[in-house]
């Protein structure tokens, strides 16, 4: 994925992250910055079922969902399965479909099922969704619901890349597309198995206790209106345990709950009106609360 996505290693090493922890994400960026790229590189490495969605004003939930359709020959209703029935499925400028649209994402990504005229189905494992959008101050977006956004693990911002990576950029994919030489690098059933393993990674009491104290602060720091919920707190945990599992340790350390912080708290974030007049960032106001919450001592 580093050589698809030049000059971004961490922000390949979070998509991994997320991806072992069982999450969904967010890659918010303006227009042509590589969003797309990125969620295709991580689909394209894995040998497993991809759907891409693009979300558009006139999409709707059935198309994400599916429908039932009656069959005249067998006259019954058969469910014709959407597009959300895929290991890795792209969401492809998110906010620019409607709010009714998006809202048939919120049970899938939660509980990875489907519910279709009163019937359940599952959807398969692994399963991640990859979500690209655009800032909201571009035409034709509506924003998200805070319960969506709730429901993705991390947000990611690609950013514009470095002067040497943009010429790297150049002399690397100005001829061809650099997927075409992509290849998986596990199936389906890889994924699972490192995911299985991710879950037993070691966090302590007091690690444990520490991701708690990070997000209760969210939600008493004067800057936020709405911090960090419960589900927050989950998912700050369990991405901790991925980032220590690619660092090849069986045992989560106050380092990864900070490192991982800002990309997994900052988005659920609704700020104070002195915060948003004042133009403060919640990745910066995420990395303040991490630094002034008590690291639990080592025993």
């Amino acid at each position: 994925m580093n050589a698809v996505i030049e000059g971004k290693p961490d922000v390949v090493r979070t998509a991994i992250t997320v991806l072992l922890a069982e999450g969904h994400i967010l890659v918010e960026d303006v227009p042509g910055v590589g969003k797309t790229m990125l969620a295709k590189a991580l689909a394209r490495s894995i040998d497993a079922s991809v759907r891409r969605v693009q979300f558009t004003p006139d999409l709707l939930p059935s198309d994400i969902t599916g429908v039932s359709i009656y069959n005249q020959d067998q006259h019954e209703f058969e469910f014709r399965p959407g597009a959300v029935f895929a290991n890795v499925v792209i969401g492809d400028e998110i906010n620019r479909a409607s709010p009714k649209a998006q809202s048939a994402l919120l049970e899938c990504m939660e509980e990875a099922q489907v519910t279709v005229d009163g019937r359940t189905y599952e959807l398969p494992r692994p399963f991640i969704i990859m979500a690209t959008q655009n800032p909201v101050e571009m035409e034709g977006t509506y924003p998200l619901p805070e319960a969506q956004r709730d429901r993705f693990m991390a947000r990611l911002s690609m950013g514009y890349p470095t002067a040497a990576a943009e010429v790297a950029m150049l002399d690397h994919h100005g001829a061809s597309s650099p997927l075409e030489g992509l290849r998986p690098v596990a199936d389906a059933a890889g994924i699972a198995r490192l995911i299985a393993a991710v879950r037993t990674v070691h966090a302590s009491t007091a690690v444990r206790q520490y991701a708690v104290d990070i997000a209760t602060a969210t939600r008493t720091s004067s800057l936020v209106r709405l911090g960090a919920s419960p589900r927050a707190t989950l998912h700050l945990l369990r991405a901790g345990r991925a980032h220590a599992a690619l660092h090849g340790r069986d045992h989560v350390l106050p380092d990864d709950i900070q490192t991982i912080a800002p990309v997994v708290l900052a988005h659920r974030l609704l700020l104070s009106s002195e915060a948003q007049l004042a133009r403060r960032d919640p990745v910066d106001i995420v990395s303040e609360i991490v630094r002034h919450t008590r690291v639990p001592a080592a025993r």
